[in-house]
């Protein structure tokens, strides 16, 4: 299994040798490179429709699709872990992080930070303690198993999210726990190398190791963001502006690299300053519009070919042959999700909003692995005792989470309900979108009349169209939100306090401002930000 690779994409990124013999050798790749990719393209297409015929996720599908074609391509086409982690996966991240909004995230930012720290390292320790007396491998064999799977690939989850609502809340915390996961999880595994390189490293030297790989990574971003937004506010084409995200993107990842630092961490950082600072700059919605798109259809095209490949990658008659030892590491990362959900969440009520049973109930099913899993496996040392069996395990386990998991996670979530609402609500989610687009509008309108594009006679016409539906919706509104406030057990409450926790969240910046800028003392500040702490807690879930 080791001895696959994506052979024809690594042939892409070999120079042209100046021997004729060799260039002629990589010239006739290349057909077979644009072959086999139209064949995975047409395979997807498939995988698609049978996927929406059959009401599966699309992801599932597709490792599926890949399981019956492994003997015919394992020679040639296979899951490059140099490629998923210099590549695909600085893509995955930089798209999940323009699309992450900050002030939700501080919102979640405590069982984020639970799951994404704690949690991460708790289920690490049960799963190798587990995996080391229940199999017999030696320590760093087992916490490298325990690294790899207790990281959470949330693709899946968000695909099922699109089909079947879920609170905002909760979305919000599997996107966050994703993002830093994935970053702690490259964090750990390059420690626990560098404990098998050296021979050891004692815990003092191992925390210096992880805050300077860590807290270099979130300065690296956060100045590489910042130093892309000026520079992407004065790009008037917006075909620069993608490429100056997708150098953003890869030349984070790249030189965190390089500076010793985590580029997993970087490229987080870099895509949340340049998503929540940098889009609302743009000149134009259409600009911002067509930026978005293009990262969402990126994020689409690397996880179709990361998880066809995951399909090919694996061979089930080789995992079948170990199956007893592939079940029980099943059973220990499962048993290392249920402390880190169930027990660590338990106790977030003493200091947060408590997180819903039927969340954590989610939250542990879709304790699926994905391309990150597979990626750190494959690139585990060739020297490394007991790596092929490593690398068994980890495959197995992937394919039973996308597999089983994939399958029952749409079931669960519907069979939860958790979320109901009524017809008034989702009339009046209806009107609040009608008056954020009509807003939006009106402000594009009053650009292209400042730019001279727009003659003022017809952007008044346009205007005054769209400024009917403002009024139209913010009259309904206001009934809406009089009747809710003259019946306090409407159980609807929700829609209304979504918008109070923005103001409170809100306000609670501005007074953490005027504390950091010494205009208010602090003891009337932490007053203030405790009595608004407690408004947050008592605001339902949105």
């Amino acid at each position: 299994m080791e001895e696959s690779g994506i052979k024809w994409l690594v042939a892409l990124q070999k120079p042209l040798d100046s021997n004729p013999a060799v260039s002629g050798q990589t010239a006739d790749t290349i057909p077979e490179v644009v072959i086999i990719l139209i064949i995975l393209l047409m395979i997807a297409t498939v995988v698609a429709l049978v996927s929406q015929r059959l009401r599966i996720p699309y992801i599932t599908g597709l490792v599926l699709a890949g399981l019956p074609i492994t003997e015919v391509f394992s020679r040639r086409v296979g899951l490059d872990p140099i490629l998923v982690l210099n590549l695909f996966l600085p893509i995955l991240i930089f798209e999940a992080a323009i699309n992450t909004d900050i002030s939700r995230l501080r919102s979640t930012f405590k069982p984020i930070a639970l799951l994404a720290g704690p949690g991460s390292l708790i289920s690490s320790a049960i799963i190798a303690t587990l995996v080391k007396y229940g199999l017999g491998l030696e320590w760093i064999p087992a916490l490298l198993i325990g690294i790899i799977l207790a990281n959470t690939d949330t693709v899946s989850m968000i695909a099922v999210f699109k089909e079947i609502r879920v609170p905002a809340r909760l979305s919000t915390i599997v996107e966050g726990e994703t993002l830093f996961n994935d970053a702690a999880a490259l964090v750990s595994f390059n420690l626990i190398l560098i404990i098998y390189t050296t021979g050891s490293l004692s815990a003092v030297d191992g925390i210096k190791e992880v805050l300077i790989v860590a807290l270099g990574g979130v300065l690296l971003g956060a100045v590489l963001g910042y130093v892309c937004l000026p520079i992407f506010t004065r790009l008037n084409d917006p075909l620069s502006s993608l490429l100056l995200t997708v150098a953003l993107a890869l030349g984070t990842f790249q030189l965190g690299q390089f500076l010793g630092v985590s580029g997993a961490v970087a490229v987080v950082i870099a895509g949340l300053v340049f998503g929540n600072f940098g889009l609302n700059r743009s000149a134009s919605a259409s600009d911002r519009i067509s930026l978005l798109s293009f990262w969402e259809y990126a994020g689409f095209g690397v996880n179709t070919f990361i998880f066809l490949l995951i399909g090919i990658e694996i061979n089930p008659i080789s995992l079948w042959k170990i199956s007893p030892s592939i079940l029980f590491v099943i059973i220990a990362y499962q048993l290392g999700r249920v402390i880190s959900i169930y027990v660590l969440l338990a106790g977030l009520r003493r200091f947060d909003r408590p997180i819903p049973i039927r969340w954590q109930h989610i939250l542990f099913l879709g304790n699926i692995k994905g391309s990150l899993s597979m990626a750190l496996a494959v690139a585990i040392p060739l020297t490394l005792t007991g790596r092929d069996l490593i690398i068994e395990l980890v495959f197995g386990s992937v394919l039973f989470s996308l597999v089983i998991q994939g399958l029952a996670l749409p079931w669960m979530i519907k069979r939860l309900n958790v979320v109901s609402t009524s017809d008034a609500m989702q009339e009046a989610r209806k009107l609040q979108l009608q008056l954020i687009v009509a807003k939006a509008a009106q402000e594009e309108l009053d650009s292209l009349l400042k730019s001279g594009i727009l003659p003022k006679s017809v952007y008044e016409e346009l205007w005054a169209s769209y400024q009917a539906k403002v009024a139209h919706s913010e009259r309904t509104l206001r009934d809406f939100y009089n009747q809710y406030r003259e019946s306090q057990f409407n159980s609807d409450s929700n829609g209304l306090d979504a918008i109070r926790r923005q103001l409170l969240l809100a306000e609670k910046g501005a007074a953490s401002d005027a504390l950091r800028k010494s205009i208010i003392p602090e003891d009337l500040v932490q007053a203030y930000i405790k009595d608004l702490d407690e408004k947050l807690l008592n605001l339902k879930d949105d």
